[in-house]
This record gives C-alpha cells, structure tokens and sequence, in this order.
C-alpha cells in the first residue's frame, strides 16, 4: 500500500501557514486578542490570500485520516469492539489536549487580551485573572461586548474536528454501507472536471444561504455557517480518501485551479476595497459570496493538486514534522500573544517585530516539543501517544502517489 506523503507536507505546509497568519493578525485592523500600535491594513491582502480555504483545506485533510482510521469505504469491516476502540482513541488524542489547552496553553491569551481591551485595564494580575476564568467569570466587558471563559480560542478546530469525527463514527458505525454508497455515488461526477465545480458551487451556495444568518463563532452550538462549510469538506475527504480518479483529477485539474483562485482572490480584493465604506447592491453582494466560495475550492484544489503532481515522498524531516504539527498548534498562538504583548515597550517597527515573532514563536513551539516528547506524561495532553512517535501517514490505491 502507498502512502500518502503528498497530505501528510500539505498538513505539515497549512499549519505553518497558520503560524504565519496569526502573526499577522496582530498587525491587520481585524479584531484580535491583542494588537500592534502599528496595525494597518498593509498585510490585508496577503492575509486574504489564505483567508477563505486555509481551515477548510485542513478539515479535508483532517476527513482524509479519519476514512482510514474507519477503515475506508474500501477498508475490511471491523467489529463493534474495534469501532468502539477508534472512537475511544480518538476521543482521547482530541479531548485531553482541548481539556488541558482550554486550562492551561489558552488562559494567557484572555488575559492579556483583557489587560489591553477592558476599559482602564486591568491590573490584579494573573493569579486573580484565574480565578475569574475558572468561574466563568461574564464581567469583561467593552463596547463590543463580553469575554465568556474559560474558553478554547484556536482551540476550535479541535473541537469540531472531535465532534465531525463523532457524527461520522456513528454512522460508520450504524450504517457503514451507506458512506460507501454516498462515496461510490460522487466519485464519477467529481473525477473531471466536475472536481473542480460542483464543490465550489456547493461552498459558494453556503455562502450566499448562511454567511449572513450565521456569523462564525466558533462556539460550536451556534456556528452554522461554519458547520455547513467544514463538516462538507471533512465529509468530502472521508468519502473520497480513496477514490483515486478524484485526486487525479486534481492533479490534472490543478493549473486552471491556480488562476481561478488568484483572479478570484483578486476580485475579492478589488469588491472590498471598493465597498469599504459603502453597502454594496445586494446582488453584487450574493455574487461576490459565490465568488469567495470559488476561491475557497479552487485554492484547496491548487494545493492538493500541486501535492499530488508532485508527490513529495518520505523524509527525514516529514518524519519529525508530522508528529510535531499538533503540540506546535496548540502551542502556536499563546506564544504569539505572550511574545507579541511583552515586545511592545521595546517599540520595533513591524518590518523587525513581524519576523522576529515569526522565528520566536517557531523556535519556542518546536523547542517546547523537543521537551513534551521525551516526557511521558506531558505527551497525551498534547495528543501524542505514549509511546515514541511514530507519524501515521494516509494510504491510497493509486500507484502514482
């Protein structure tokens, strides 16, 4: 069986993207836990580079892994005792690291979050703060309203990617011919160039439907918007983790892809800079939801498709890297917070500070790694398994992978 070294680099490249993008959100004018003196809109452009498909294009990777930990549409059946072990194990790399992050990595980000927005301040210091977060303390309030803790932050994803992992065990569970059935019935459509239109179309139609009735929260009981567009591609790459035509459609499909995303991406620059102090007519609006959906695939179709062209094979640093991933995002962005709060009486400008934080945060996450993997104890809060680590890669039919 080949392995899918191609997803295990796109996982590896998309979360150091996130690195990369949470840096910069301390520089844009967009709402954050904290914020530069010198935020602008200067690195807006970028940031919308990867803004609309970085975390759905990590959700496809993410369904990908969980059709082989099911076993696949194409995988021998398990028994009921091997199923209730895949959930149990799951539910335990996922879980713990969100318990611990949520009481122990997240706290910091809230409370300098409140140090810097609460109106006057605040100044009883980071043991008090605790005591308040812990009780769900609902006084930090500004004009845009309350900060509700304990919270999970960018722990998000971990939570929804445990709670999609859940409903799909269910039905694998319950029903496992039925995924196989709805996987066999989009593999002939999605296999040319079908690919590479009907999921932009689906993304660009939750758009136009959801985007304004649904603000994302991450809060998970009331985000549906994001649940709609997530859950979709999670449940895309479950189905069609094997469905060889579908990736080399990608492959094939992967250039158009590329242009459509840059014009696309293009055109969201110009709509926004047109209407940033203006209503836009409400159906330039609609069509400009459906243009975000396209980007958002097409962008995801570029990556896998490049990926799957070129097959980056097995390495030495793929090897460290890909059981570095997880404890270097739940690390990533306190560091970011921490580090970027704490430099600003040293007054650097961004073109210094921006690089110095990106080096800062990957040499302290990597270097608490290098720590969390040689201690027992400390390796499943940040969901690795007890044993040495050794990085699960994603098997596929086709011998081109």
């Amino acid at each position: 069986m080949h392995r899918r070294y191609d997803l295990d680099w796109v996982r590896v490249c998309a979360f150091g993207v996130l690195v990369l993008y949470h840096v910069g959100m301390y520089y844009v004018t967009w709402s954050w836990h904290v914020k530069s003196p010198y935020a602008s809109t200067t690195l807006e452009p970028l940031m919308m580079l990867s803004s609309p498909w970085r975390l759905s294009l990590l959700f496809l990777v993410s369904g990908v892994a969980t059709a082989f930990l099911f076993g696949g549409p194409a995988g021998t059946e398990p028994d009921a005792g091997s199923k209730r072990r895949v959930l149990a194990s799951r539910s335990w790399r996922l879980l713990v690291p969100l318990a611990f992050g949520i009481a122990v990595v997240v706290p910091p980000q809230s409370y300098y979050e409140v140090v810097e927005q609460l109106p006057g301040g605040y100044h009883a210091g980071y043991l008090a703060f605790l005591g308040k977060y812990f009780t769900g303390y609902g006084g930090f309030c500004d004009a845009e309203g309350c900060l509700l803790v304990p919270t999970w932050n960018h722990l998000w994803f971990v939570a929804y990617l445990w709670a999609y992992t859940a409903v799909l065990w269910l039905i694998w569970a319950l029903a496992p011919r039925a995924l196989q059935k709805l996987g066999q019935l989009l593999e002939r459509p999605l296999s040319g160039l079908g690919a590479l239109i009907l999921p932009a179309l689906l993304l660009g139609a939750l758009r136009i439907a959801l985007a304004s009735r649904f603000e994302q929260t991450h809060a998970l009981i009331d985000d549906w918007y994001s649940h709609a567009q997530y859950f979709s591609v999670f449940l895309l790459g479950l189905l069609l983790a094997r469905a060889a035509p579908f990736w080399d459609a990608l492959a094939r499909l992967r250039w158009l892809a590329l242009l459509l995303w840059l014009a696309s991406w293009a055109g969201l620059l110009a709509y926004f800079h047109a209407y940033a102090d203006a209503d836009p007519p409400e159906m330039l609006r609609m069509a400009m939801r459906a243009v975000w959906g396209l980007d958002q695939w097409c962008a995801i179709v570029a990556v896998l498709g490049f990926a799957r062209h070129w097959s980056p094979g097995d390495s030495r640093a793929l090897r460290y890297l890909v059981p570095a991933v997880f404890p270097v995002y739940i690390l990533h962005q306190t560091i970011i917070v921490v580090a970027a709060y704490n430099m600003k009486p040293l007054r650097l400008t961004p073109g210094v500070e921006g690089p110095l934080l990106v080096l800062m945060t990957f040499v302290l996450a990597f270097g608490l790694y290098e720590v969390i993997r040689r201690v027992r104890w400390l390796r499943p809060l940040f969901g690795l398994k007890l044993g040495r680590a050794t990085p699960a890669r994603l098997p596929v039919t086709s011998g081109n992978a």
